[in-house]
């Protein structure tokens, strides 16, 4: 029987939608699912409720809980990766409360910024242990990375860990979408194209039945900004920049200079920007969880219908020897002609049988560039710190951070940077 690996199980609902889409396709009927978390109680969760869904749809699939990590790897074709290091409690806290003393205000901080760059130094250590193993027991399988830092973790477990890693991330897959449901735009015949890196993408190009769009769709935009919104961070972006960008106006405003100043307070206000947003969403999710589990958990024919995401697709079209095409998170092997080599990019990559083969895209807009290696420079940075375990690079990744560097002074980031270390303690390996 093939395998398929869920890592970070314990994440229910997310387990639910990947692994019971899994359970609908024919072609992956015959595979384990095999489930693995360091929470022995959620991980018992999933597997009463991912039952529950085999029950429901009629799924041959075998369904398997592992408390050993190494055996719930072993012999697996595909991985799926959803883990989170440190959780809201202690380690999100921590991301966002530290900063504070030293006035620095964050909206996510789960991709670049400060709160990224320690995301980023608790996690790949997990992430390489998870690529010994992987080399041991399952070395050709294909590993589908889904947690953030999407670019770091991914360009870690393909350049370091040596296993063969593409990253998933929904902003590409919900973008030209919602942006034109935003504006009342009919999204039947639209054809469009997007690159970049990951939560900073671009649609590059965007057309209707042969039309451009993007006339319309700056005109439409520049009247929403007459009126408070959801996004107004990506349609200023775009009217400066020429681009939008796949990801949210609240990720987004911590990703560049511009928006969250404290010289410049007037400008929370201006852009409707929700700082500490990611902390509010890990509260009320902590809260709806324990408000649904006990309904969800005593369903004992729960209903599933095929979502979205990636992963199910992308097993299918290598089993079938079906073509279909993603927006994956790549090493930059000359897919982006203005990038670094070094950095992982997001970019249309096709899927069949002989796996996930990303497509070139030359060079970007100088101007998207630009801003694209921004973030590239604190990404690599993270990554030096993270592998040559010394203090300066992570001092490094901060200083070159374009919102905490706009912000803070040179020696206020460094000071920030040594209470942050002090604060995670045991979450991060030790540095020099």
């Amino acid at each position: 029987m093939s395998k398929i690996t869920f890592l970070g199980a314990g994440s229910t609902i997310f387990a639910k939608n990947v692994l019971g889409d899994c359970m609908l396709v024919p072609s992956l009927q015959h595979f384990e699912l095999a489930l693995y978390d360091i929470d022995p109680i959620r991980l018992k969760e999933s597997e009463l409720i991912l039952n529950s869904v085999k029950q429901t749809v009629g799924s041959s699939c075998q369904i398997v809980a592992y408390s050993d990590r190494k055996q719930a790897l072993r012999g697996a074709k595909y991985i799926v990766n959803a883990i989170q290091v440190g959780g809201y409690d202690p380690c999100t806290i921590t991301d966002f409360e530290v900063p504070k003393k030293y006035g620095l205000r964050q909206t996510i901080a789960d991709t670049v910024g400060i709160g990224g760059i320690f995301r980023n130094l608790r996690t790949i250590p997990v992430m390489l242990e998870f690529a010994k193993d992987i080399q041991e027991v399952c070395p050709d399988a294909l590993f589908l990375n889904y947690t953030n830092p999407m670019a770091v973790l991914t360009n870690v477990m393909n350049t370091y860990g040596g296993v063969n890693t593409v990253g998933l991330c929904h902003s590409v897959q919900v973008c030209v979408k919602d942006l034109l449901n935003h504006l009342g735009i009919e999204n039947k015949g639209v054809k469009s194209k997007i690159a970049g890196i990951n939560h900073m993408a671009w649609l590059l190009e965007i057309t209707k039945d042969g039309e451009d769009l993007y006339p319309t769709i700056k005109r439409l935009a520049k009247e929403k900004q007459q009126e408070k919104h959801y996004d107004m961070v990506r349609f200023e972006l775009m009217d400066k920049f020429g681009y939008y960008v796949t990801e949210s106006s609240e990720h987004n405003a911590e990703y560049h200079p511009y928006f969250i100043k404290s010289a410049y307070p007037e400008l929370i206000d201006r852009f409707n920007i929700p700082l500490d947003e990611y902390p509010r969403r890990c509260v009320a999710q902590i809260e709806d969880w324990q408000r649904k589990r006990d309904e969800i958990m005593a369903s004992a024919s729960l209903e599933h219908a095929r979502t979205h995401e990636y992963a199910s697709y992308i097993f299918d079209a290598i089993e079938n020897d079906a073509p279909f095409k993603i927006g994956g998170n790549v090493m930059n092997s000359g897919l982006i002609t203005n990038l670094p080599k070094e950095a992982c990019v997001e970019v249309p990559c096709l899927v069949d049988a002989n796996g996930i083969h990303p497509t070139y895209v030359g060079d970007l807009p100088p101007q998207l560039a630009a801003l694209n290696r921004t973030n590239i420079n604190t990404q690599l940075l993270t990554i030096e710190a993270a592998m040559t375990l010394k203090k300066e690079h992570i001092y490094h990744a901060a200083l070159l951070d374009p919102h905490t560097a706009a912000e803070l002074s040179m020696d206020d980031i460094v000071a920030l940077c040594d209470d942050l270390i002090e604060a995670h303690g045991s979450w991060l390996p030790k540095y020099q």
